[in-house]
């Protein structure tokens, strides 16, 4: 039976894959061998089908992340792991996934990260006070502002505009910019387990 936990899988996947634009509702109907009908009965449009996948998508982040960071045995160690998995997911997904949300679905994607409590900031927010507890980071950072750093650093070293993919590897851009800069951070002994974790950020795309 078709419900609406199917529709948002299927169709989360097809976007995934494909980016959003070149997925139509037709194509959603025919991965699902249903009817138009049923999946309207769930969904007024593709832009409501794509919010509630959307929503999905960043609640299991939210959930994966929370996971890491959990089991991490300090804040260095979650953030290199969580880097891994941001690495991971970026090569799953099509491109033109974001892109198309961004452009045809402008504030769609800020809305259903609002929506998940602006996970990204409040978890790096989290472990850069828990790597202060530890002796990790100096303790007079400003919080917010370092996490916002981060985020920004994060966003840029995504724009393929300023960093075409053929000169610069996602390994060069994190060990010339977010590395460096959390080694800014660093206590000497924040910078003694970043030295020996820096393997945790040696992943590329």
């Amino acid at each position: 039976m078709i419900n609406r936990e199917i529709i948002i899988e299927t169709s989360m996947r097809l976007f995934l894959e494909n980016g959003v634009r070149t997925v139509t509702i037709n194509k959603i109907v025919q991965e699902l061998h249903t009817s138009k009908r049923t999946l309207y009965h769930h969904f007024p449009d593709k832009t409501e089908l794509l919010r509630a996948c959307l929503a999905v998508y960043h609640e299991q982040v939210k959930k994966e992340n929370i996971e890491i960071i959990q089991r991490s045995k300090n804040a260095i160690e979650a953030m290199g792991i969580l880097h891994q998995e941001i690495v991971k997911r970026a090569s799953m997904v099509n491109p033109n996934f974001f892109n198309d949300i961004l452009h045809y679905h402008p504030g769609l994607l800020q809305e259903s990260y609002r929506g998940t409590d602006n996970f990204a900031h409040s978890q790096l927010q989290d472990m850069a006070e828990w790597a202060i507890a530890d002796g990790i980071f100096m303790d007079d950072i400003d919080v917010d502002v370092a996490v916002k750093t981060v985020l920004g650093l994060l966003r840029m070293l995504k724009d393929n505009n300023l960093f075409p993919v053929r000169e610069y590897s996602k390994e060069r851009l994190t060990f010339g910019a977010l590395v460096p800069y959390m080694r800014g951070l660093c206590t000497s002994k924040g910078l003694r387990i970043l030295k020996k974790q820096e393997t945790l950020f040696q992943v590329a795309l």
